[in-house]
């Protein structure tokens, strides 16, 4: 390839085309993720390393894997970022920051536990502030924050969310939800203050998608009692789940932040030991916390975390 130009020009668009290749892992899901086509994804990407006159990505089998000048770009790439998000708060600054419109993102049990008392704070204070939520989880959630379909991100801690180091973010912890047991009530172990999660190891399990938050906090809170739980009913829904664990179709982990559920024929317990947690934070893009509206409702849903912020029973 040609030597970098000391003049070159980076299409901002192509730079978010490998940075979300960078969080995909392949040009089909990055295609999806924007919305175009392998093949115009290819383009973008080919572009980019024409206008910096380095080879981006190679190929992987049958897939493709970032270069080593592609991760040197990306680490760039996060700076500038940044950079161009503080430019933006620098120019809302010139108004007194307290109209115009917000989009939170958050997963369902955020959405119905924790934004209500955040949004009818931030109503009182900033009537003139328009917010929308949206639910949505990772890795959607962080590429529509990328690409500024929502300003502030509500998620969980897990496999699929980006790691505490991920520069491209600034991010606070709002609360630590803590799971209990969801038993019918009929079940051997429901008269019993507490219950070791160990032993319903034999129990037929409701668990949510693999790929959902709660479905991989279950998975892993059952690995680390040492077992793996027979998955017999995939729901994603708390109120569906509930019902079923009501008729007897299986136990569940119910985190505290979607309680109570008002079944007669369902008792919720705290494990024995060490509870198992789930950790809720905010994300809003690097620089973006300088905004004075997104300060305040980063503010509001730390408040709201506080408030649901459950000790253990």
């Amino acid at each position: 390839m040609d030597p970098i130009s000391g003049t070159f020009m980076i299409d901002l668009r192509r730079l978010g085309a490998l940075r979300e290749l960078a969080r995909r892992g392949s040009l089909a899901r990055t295609a999806e993720a924007l919305h175009l086509t392998p093949s115009a994804v290819s383009q973008q990407l080919a572009a980019l390393s024409r206008e910096l006159g380095v080879p981006l990505i190679e190929r992987q089998g049958r897939g493709v894997r970032l270069t080593g000048q592609a991760r040197l770009v990306l680490r760039h790439a996060d700076l500038i970022a940044a950079q161009l998000e503080r430019a933006r708060v620098d120019l809302a600054g010139w108004g007194d920051g307290r109209g115009g419109s917000v989009t939170v993102g958050a997963f369902s049990s955020a959405v119905s536990g924790l934004l209500p008392a955040a949004l009818r704070a931030i109503a009182e204070e900033r009537p003139d502030l328009a917010v929308a939520v949206v639910e949505a989880q990772p890795p959607d959630l962080f590429t529509r924050l990328d690409g500024g379909e929502i300003d502030v991100a509500v998620a969980v801690d897990f496999e699929q969310a980006p790691p505490h180091t991920d520069r491209r973010y600034t991010r606070i912890d709002l609360l630590t939800d803590v799971l209990d047991v969801a038993l019918p009530a009929a079940h051997r172990f429901a008269g019993l203050e507490r219950v070791a999660l160990r032993d319903l190891a034999t129990d037929l399990w409701i668990v949510g998608d693999a790929g959902s938050c709660c479905g991989a906090v279950t998975r892993s809170v059952c690995a680390a009692g040492g077992f793996t739980p027979e998955i017999r009913h995939r729901v994603n829904d708390w109120q569906s789940l509930a019902a079923l664990v009501e008729a007897g179709a299986g136990v569940a982990l119910v985190p505290r932040l979607v309680q109570p559920l008002h079944r007669p024929g369902l008792v919720l317990r705290p494990t024995t030991g060490h509870a198992p947690v789930r950790n809720v934070f905010a994300a809003v893009r690097a620089g973006a916390e300088q905004d004075p509206v997104l300060a305040a409702v980063l503010r509001h849903l730390a408040e709201a975390g506080d408030q649901q912020q459950c000790p253990e029973k």
